[in-house]
């Protein structure tokens, strides 16, 4: 007589599914703390993580404006699994969303997320820790963001989704962002003259990283995660900013500028040539970079373990510089991002011809410091 085959055997455990989403809510619900009096606070008829959870936008103000960005982890979330540790990618999974969201001069408020995982877990194994880690991210990188979760979605997707070691999983989220018409940030303000005031970031963020995964396995072999410092540096988290930068334009609805904005780069696929040019396009302006900082050690080292010409890294990578500002007044802007623990600095200007020219600096053994320009 034939085996009957269960739901389980094909990779699915409801019971554990059901545990896990409640995991996944009650992170959520400590992220609603985040909006409480703002916009984007939470209405919760009845407490369940399969109850109704909604905003009133009954009081907006006429010209207020509202839409959704979507994105994801990518392939970080292998670093994740390299490193068997969840806790941080949740702020990579974050910045991606909110972080567009404030270059328009939208406020990210609230965030939606679906989990793909090949499995929870079947014949005795549990991945219950490693949703706990992701959860635990869940509150933290909320917090930062300023923003509050309404879901914790996950699917068990089997052989769909593949990965390195027994947990696979693939996250991706939309957020909901509120804007008034008249604080939109498009670029036609931006002038030559304008400073342009860099946000380090200390790792890759989420992108780029298919070509660090080759270079490191290329040079390393397979399990080149086993070299400690190369993963801890490669999962290095995200920077957010949006908080920072809503402040400065003064969010979706009333509040007033704090910072003279007239365009923000987010600079992830593209780099900064890529990201910078979208955000002087508008004006047909171009940039002229000649202190910006520098790329994280790992980052350095994958562009020479990998022979990665330099117009290739800066087309790829951040190179150090998570987000770029235009502003005639800087220090308004590199104040308040001190208050967010976010490193700034001028690193150049706007100017009246258009491309972009960046002159990038490197520190040899001997402390010297050489310089290349490249033009974009």
């Amino acid at each position: 007589m034939k085996k009957s085959l269960s739901y389980e055997d094909a990779g699915v455990n409801i019971e554990l599914g059901d545990d896990v989403s409640k995991i996944l809510y009650n992170a959520a619900k400590q992220t609603w703390i985040n909006r409480k009096g703002k916009l984007g606070e939470l209405i919760v008829p009845f407490d369940d993580f399969s109850g109704v959870r909604a905003i009133d936008v009954s009081g907006l103000p006429k010209g207020t404006l509202m839409n959704m960005g979507f994105d994801g982890v990518g392939t970080k979330i292998e670093l994740a699994e390299r490193a068997n540790n969840y806790k941080t990618i949740a702020y990579d999974l974050f910045a991606m969303v909110c972080d567009d969201a404030v270059v328009r001069g939208a406020e990210p408020v609230i965030i939606g997320s679906i989990l793909d995982v090949n499995s929870l877990g079947k014949k005795g194994e549990s991945h219950i820790n490693q949703v706990k880690q992701l959860a635990e991210g869940y509150i933290n990188a909320a917090k930062e963001a300023n923003v509050a979760v309404v879901n914790g979605e996950v699917a068990e997707l089997g052989k769909r989704v593949g990965g390195y070691g027994s947990f696979n999983s693939n996250w991706g989220a939309a957020v909901s962002w509120f804007a008034n018409k008249n604080k939109l940030i498009t670029g036609f303000k931006i002038k030559p003259g304008d400073y342009l005031v860099s946000f380090r970031e200390k790792g890759f963020r989420s992108n780029g990283l298919s070509l660090v995964r080759l270079i490191l396995e290329t040079v390393n072999g397979s399990n080149w995660h086993e070299e400690k410092w190369l993963i801890e540096q490669t999962l290095t988290p995200s920077k957010i900013y949006s908080a920072a930068v809503v402040e400065m334009f003064g969010g979706g609805l009333k509040e007033k500028p704090k910072a003279e904005l007239h365009g923000v780069a987010h600079i992830t696929g593209g780099g900064i040539p890529g990201k910078l040019g979208r955000m002087l396009k508008p004006s047909g302006y171009g940039a002229k970079l000649d202190d910006l900082f520098p790329p994280a050690p790992v980052m350095q080292y994958c562009i020479e373990k990998g022979k990665v010409p330099l117009e290739q890294a800066y087309t790829t990578f951040n190179m150090g510089n998570g987000m770029i500002i235009a502003t005639p007044k800087p220090y308004e802007v590199m104040e308040i991002a001190e208050k967010y623990n976010i490193e700034s600095k001028v690193s150049g200007k706007v100017t009246q011809e258009s491309g972009i020219k960046i002159k990038h600096g490197k520190v040899l053994n001997s402390n010297i410091i050489t310089y290349e320009d490249l033009v974009f």
